[in-house]
Parts: C-alpha cells; sequence; structure tokens
C-alpha cells in the first residue's frame, strides 16, 4: 500500500511481573529468571506508535494529531503510567498472557487500532514498539 507514516512516541512508568500460575515457582525462575519474583519490577518504558494511511486532500496530514494523542493518551499512557501492566491490561491477567515487551506491543497494537475506529480515524495502527531501555524493545507489525 501507498501511503504515508506518522510516529509518535509517549512514555510511562509502569511494572509487571512474569509468571505462569499453574507452574511451580521453580519452574516459573527457570523459564523467566528474576521476572518470575514475586514482587513486579518496573521500567520507564518508551512506546512508539506508527498509523499509516492516504494523506487527507484538505489537511495534508494522515491522522488528526489531537485525535491521535488522545487516543494514545487514554489507551497507552492513563491505562499504564504507575500501574502493575498484569491488572491495567485484560490480556496480562493472572493465567493469561506473560507481559513481555513483545505481548505488550501487541495488545497496545490492537487497543489502540480499536480506538481509532471507534473514532472514525482513516489511519491504521502499523507498529508499535515498546521498549523497556536503551537495551531491549519489541516491535508489533501489522498489516495496514
Amino acid at each position: 500500500m501507498r501511503g504515508a507514516t506518522l510516529t509518535r512516541r509517549v512514555r510511562f512508568s509502569a511494572t509487571h511481573r512474569y509468571h505462569r500460575p499453574e507452574w511451580t515457582d521453580a519452574q516459573n525462575r527457570a523459564a523467566f529468571g528474576a521476572c518470575a519474583a514475586p514482587e513486579a519490577h518496573g521500567h520507564d518504558y518508551v512506546c512508539d506508535i506508527t498509523v499509516g494511511g492516504d494523506l487527507d486532500d484538505s489537511t495534508g496530514m494522515v491522522i488528526d494529531l489531537g485525535l491521535l494523542d488522545r487516543v494514545l493518551d487514554e489507551q497507552v499512557v492513563r491505562r499504564l503510567n504507575g500501574k502493575l501492566v498484569n491488572d491495567a491490561i485484560d490480556t496480562f491477567a493472572t493465567g493469561r498472557s506473560i507481559p513481555t515487551c513483545e505481548a505488550m506491543a501487541r495488545a497496545l497494537a490492537e487497543n489502540i487500532a480499536a480506538a481509532l475506529a471507534t473514532e472514525g480515524a482513516r489511519a491504521r495502527v502499523a507498529s508499535v514498539r515498546v521498549a523497556e531501555d536503551d537495551s531491549l524493545s519489541a516491535t508489533w507489525t501489522t498489516d495496514l
């Protein structure tokens, strides 16, 4: 597909814990190391959200930036900042998915895409990159 993309970066601080309740503590430690500790650990996350599509003929934009910012504030920042990711996103509730960077990028992409569709935005989510720090990040990409 031809078109333009636009990337917005947001930041949030959150905690998470890797734990499969059906596994023993030893199995969790073997699979997840320190991330399986009973206490959640935190990160100052950086999240890059890229949306794409055709340019609007009247505005020259892929998406109204105010709309994108409102959706990202609702779906990412307010939802996660200062929170335990395992509780803040249903996908990561106890016994469900593990809140890895990879899984967080996918869940955020799905939530943002749904919110943009509800708002009638023509732009679509192209990718979401979640970074725990300067040395670890994951990117979820979608088909525009």
